[in-house]
């Protein structure tokens, strides 16, 4: 390892203009790295209502509809609004009272049973269906949206998941550049506090950032990636990979008061050692995110993926780019280095702990059933929508049509196309009459007996009936992702079989019904891998039995304390923090815990007693422990705190909060627990035990 060290120490400056050169090639693909901003779209392809939405674009050419809110218009004045909807591209069918009856036809003379559908006489206000050409989150749609609100001035309020998506592509797009601006900014203060040079936090920033753009560019192999993983990887792969630019400083230090003034030779042997200790640590983390590629919802694999890479990248740049930076630039660090907060041990601290490990056996021992009922019983969201902000126009829509219509979410039936009128009327009664149903609407049910069908445009015919199937919608009272709905939507599936074997409840609330039974088996499943193939990675490093499940029962104590609070605290979290959260804080944070195991071994085979050994591991530990904590905590706090989109937010700040739950767990619970087992390690475990000394 030294001569690759001495390798790359002769080659910084090719390194450094190389690395430079790469950001080129690595920006383009960023730049044209496709972003997809629905979470609906990572549902598995097999299960009925994503293949609803398959047969919806390929026999309707309807990919997404939305529902329009139109105030205080109708006759010709809403036509001529209708027209202007229709001729945007990507607009495939609207379907309004004036679209079945035509718009000549004054409103008082529609029959009451379809104009009841489209009109609230007490509100003034009209309903429209839209139908798009494309899928929910396709630039298409969403062009649509935009344009559709700019050629109406304002006059129509959109709602639905294209409207929703829209809206978040948005507010994505102008908050993602600050998230990762208030990160640097905030974990450059951080480190200028607690180190020993306010230049270097500059160079971990440039050596990592050049890995964030490294991986978010090859991110275009991929074909696109999720907006969640757009606005979390940067900020986590500079959390994450923080670790590894300390551990390479703190070497190099070391290294120079034994080679003095040679640097060139100081750093080679720090590049020596870190590169032996980052790949060791480094593999827990990407084993906590490639456990995520074994979830069924594949944003699980979207954010393991690109994370795992950034792991990779991270690890490269700090072997390679920083020690090249440190070098190019030693004359300037000199002058800036100045005298470190925290000591170098904290030998009082962890002769406390050592000496009265018992108090926090005890205390973790209390902790653990409380935390562990929090953890399985925090309140968690799957309604996307309800935690945007309510200024922006998907959520003014959204709460107009509840206001006007009671309708909280609308989806539809695929029937098909040879259900006889009869059955397809009696169907639609039975759904109508359903508690929080406000409408069933099908061709049959619309027009009933009053209009001859011959009389209805044989485009809106074919805009709702295929040769396979036809469709019906369903409004509903009920919000997205409630109890309430979901079993609606399970009696309503229940009705449609009963009169159609084949017939499939597509849409949004479905879809988000199947989200909820599926990442509830994949988060079990990711907790199962991550955790054993962690525990498998220790039991390599170490060759012990005994340690993995210490070191995974103390991160994992720190993980229920940390998933647990939101319970205690009355707040509601997002579905998917449970899983992303574990697997983070389990192989960002193992590290810690790794760090001091390390030398807690190393002082126990030179013949220290147990408690000189734990003692010596946690006085030297802390300093690095407390440091990374804090790196990682500074990169997601000052994002959970801005951010306007609540998923986004939310999962920044527990990640920055179970930095400092894992950090406090490593430091005092770990060590108790090597006071408490330290028998059972050191015979269940190799290179503990140095059998030509006496162990004590």
């Amino acid at each position: 390892m030294e001569k690759l060290g001495r390798g790359i120490v002769k080659a910084r400056i090719p390194i450094l203009v190389i690395s430079i050169l790469l950001l080129i090639p690595a920006a383009l693909g960023y730049i044209n790295t496709h972003v997809n901003y629905d979470i609906l779209y990572y549902l598995p392809k097999e299960i009925d209502t994503m293949q609803g939405q398959d047969i919806l674009l390929d026999e309707f050419q309807k990919g997404a509809y939305a529902i329009v809110v139109v105030d205080g218009m109708h006759g010709r004045e809403l036509t001529k609004l209708e027209d202007k909807i229709e001729n945007v591209d990507h607009v495939a069918k609207l379907i309004s009272y004036n679209s079945i009856v035509g718009g000549d036809i004054p409103l008082e003379m529609i029959p009451e049973k379809l104009r009841s559908q489209f009109y609230n006489s007490d509100k003034d206000s009209t309903m429209l269906a839209i139908f798009f050409d494309d899928t929910t989150s396709s630039d298409g749609t969403m062009n649509a949206i935009k344009e559709i609100r700019k050629v109406t001035d304002g006059q129509c309020f959109i709602s639905g998941m294209s409207a929703v998506v829209t809206d978040t592509k948005t507010l994505s797009e102008k908050e993602t550049p600050i998230y990762v601006l208030i990160a640097v900014i905030l974990a450059c203060i951080v480190l200028a506090l607690f180190m020993d040079s306010f230049l270097v936090p500059v160079f971990f920033m440039l050596s990592i950032g050049i890995a964030i753009v490294y991986n978010l560019g090859s991110n275009y192999f991929m074909g696109e990636v999720s907006y969640i993983t757009k606005a979390l990887a940067a900020v986590l792969q500079l959390g994450v990979t923080l670790d590894y630019s300390i551990f390479l400083w703190h070497s190099y230090k070391e290294m120079k008061e034994e080679y003095g003034d040679d640097h060139k030779e100081a750093m080679a042997h720090a590049i020596a050692s870190t590169i032996t200790s980052v790949v060791g640590s480094s593999i827990t983390t990407v084993a906590g995110f490639i456990a995520l590629c074994f979830m069924s919802f594949t944003l699980g694999m979207d954010l393991g993926v690109v994370m795992a890479k950034g792991v990779i990248f991270g690890v490269i740049c700090c072997v390679t780019v920083l020690p090249s930076l440190i070098l190019t630039f030693d004359k300037a660090l000199e002058k800036t280095m100045h005298r470190e907060i925290l000591p170098a041990r904290f030998d009082k601290l962890a002769g406390f702990i050592v000496n009265h490990a018992w108090i926090f056996i005890v205390i973790f021992v209390a902790l653990l059933g409380p935390a562990i009922y929090g953890y399985q019983h925090t309140n968690v969201y799957y309604d996307l929508s309800e935690t945007l902000p309510a200024n922006l126009d998907c959520s003014i829509a959204n709460k107009k049509l509840e206001e006007n219509f009671d309708v909280n979410s609308i989806y539809m039936i695929l029937a098909d196309s040879e259900l006889n009128s009869k059955d397809a009327n009696k169907m639609m009664t039975e759904i109508k009459d359903l508690d929080g149903v406000t409408f069933a609407l099908g061709l049959d049910s619309a027009i009933g007996n009053e209009i001859p069908k011959e009389l209805i445009p044989e485009s809106l015919k074919s805009e709702l009936v295929s040769d396979k199937h036809q469709i019906m919608m369903v409004g509903s009272d009920y919000k997205v992702a409630s109890d309430e709905i979901n079993n609606q939507i399970t009696t309503i599936q229940d009705i449609a079989k009963k009169y159609d074997s084949t017939s499939m409840v597509i849409g949004e609330a479905p879809c988000t019904k199947d989200l909820i039974t599926i990442t509830d088996t994949d988060f079990k499943r990711v907790s199962a891998v991550s955790i054993g193939a962690i525990v498998v990675i220790i039991l390599l490093v170490f060759k012990s039995i005994s340690l993995p499940v210490v070191l995974v029962a103390a991160i994992e104590f720190a993980i229920f304390i940390n998933m647990g609070l939101p319970y205690y605290l009355g707040t509601t979290i997002p579905f998917i923090a449970s899983v992303v959260i574990g697997t983070i804080q389990l192989g960002a944070t193992v590290d810690y815990a790794i760090l001091m195991t390390t030398r807690y071994k190393r002082e126990r085979f030179a013949g220290a007693t147990k408690k000189e050994a734990i003692t010596t591991a946690l006085s030297t530990s802390i300093p690095s422990i407390i440091v990374s904590a804090l790196g990682f905590f500074a990169a997601t706090f000052g994002v959970g705190l801005i951010s306007s989109v609540d998923m986004i937010g939310s999962l920044c700040s527990l990640m920055a909060r179970g930095a400092i739950v894992s950090m406090i767990v490593v430091i005092f619970v770990l060590p108790s627990l090597f006071v408490l087992l330290d028998k059972i390690i050191i015979h269940t475990s190799m290179g503990f035990i140095d059998k030509s000394k006496k162990q004590a």
